[in-house]
């Protein structure tokens, strides 16, 4: 699986917002913390209120917020919101006549179906404490960009 930019910069986001959780934060202000296109930004954060990951709020100090803590929202659901695929071979369609391809095809099904649990039971919380355990390992204590 790899991740596409569309789950890289929401898995991004969502890790500031866990970060400065006592306050919204604004597309721009996201954006330019973690380096980020502020429009396609906004349109993914647009898709992650739809599922119900963040809040925004209306007004002069309006923005976006968490709509749960950390440990409530699971890698799968931020991937999911998105429009991510996690799928292994998408286009793959085993041969009827050929045993050995049922059998590949069944064990990369397993695979996916252990890989999509999987990353339900990964919190942003868990994903938060990896980065900074990360940045700390490398001497980096003052500044906090995924």
């Amino acid at each position: 699986m790899k991740l596409t930019t569309r789950g890289h910069y929401s898995v991004k986001a969502l890790l500031d917002l866990s970060l400065h959780s006592t306050a919204t934060a604004s597309v721009k202000l996201i954006a330019q913390r973690q380096n980020l296109p502020a429009p396609y930004l906004e349109k993914l954060l647009i898709e992650m209120r739809r599922a119900g990951l963040v809040h925004s709020v209306r007004g002069p100090q309006g923005g976006y917020k968490l709509a749960r803590s950390p440990a409530e929202i699971s890698l799968g659901e931020i991937l999911a919101a998105v429009g991510e695929s996690i799928e292994p071979l998408p286009h793959h369609q085993p041969d009827a006549e050929q045993a050995g391809d049922w059998v590949t095809f069944t064990l990369w099904n397993r695979l996916h179906q252990k890989l999509k649990e999987g990353l339900y039971t990964i919190s942003l919380e868990d994903l938060y404490y990896d980065a900074r355990s990360w940045q700390a390992a490398r001497g980096e204590t003052t500044s906090f960009v995924v």
